[in-house]
């Protein structure tokens, strides 16, 4: 079953003092490492949504094609972009959301979770890392995209977790998929 991507890449990145998106990992933007990897899981189509640093971002990437939607006020939280592109994926029969500032997720993850099966009555797939928690990114069956889309401010697919429990199904994955939230995650991350 084909998979379409959608990109969460609008934060203001205010606790990483601005421009995350941007920031270099090993040589290349950091939004630049998520959208190779979505190109190379063949997630398709793909949308991005991006905030206040659009324009850099349009200048700055190797795009492939991918459909890229503004979010005119990124102050509102994840939740908007959220909504803003599922509405945008309505056609597709499920979506793995992927966040921006996660440069360092695996190829071997996106295709263990990408791999589940279809599930109407599960339709909410989350990654669960060798720590027991679960993670991102979340994939979406058509069944849950209005759920998805009520979402409210900026805590993003954890309301689903607490609020759907019973519709949650997890697969377990390797490894770990650090958020970059301040400038020193990063730098933490790039001397390991």
């Amino acid at each position: 079953m084909a998979t379409a991507g959608l990109i969460l890449a609008a934060g203001r990145g205010s606790r990483f003092g601005g421009r995350k998106m941007l920031a270099l990992v090993d040589g290349r933007p950091m939004l630049q490492h998520v959208l190779n990897l979505a190109a190379a899981a063949e997630l398709d189509p793909v949308v991005v949504v991006i905030g206040d640093d659009a324009d850099e971002i349009e200048s700055t990437m190797t795009w492939r094609g991918e459909t890229r939607l503004r979010n005119e006020d990124p102050g509102r939280g994840l939740s908007s972009s959220v909504r803003l592109g599922l509405d945008a994926l309505s056609d597709a029969a499920r979506v793995l959301v992927l966040l921006g500032d996660q440069p360092y997720l695996t190829l071997e993850n996106v295709s263990v979770i990408t791999s589940a099966p279809h599930d109407a009555s599960t339709p909410i797939v989350v990654p669960r890392y060798p720590d027991g928690r679960p993670g991102n990114p979340v994939l979406l069956e058509r069944e849950a995209f209005a759920m998805a889309a009520s979402l409210e401010g900026d805590r993003g697919m954890s309301q689903l977790f607490r609020d759907h429990p019973g519709l949650v199904r997890y697969v377990d994955v390797e490894g770990s998929n650090p958020d970059i939230d301040r400038a020193e995650d990063l730098a933490n991350l790039s001397r390991a």
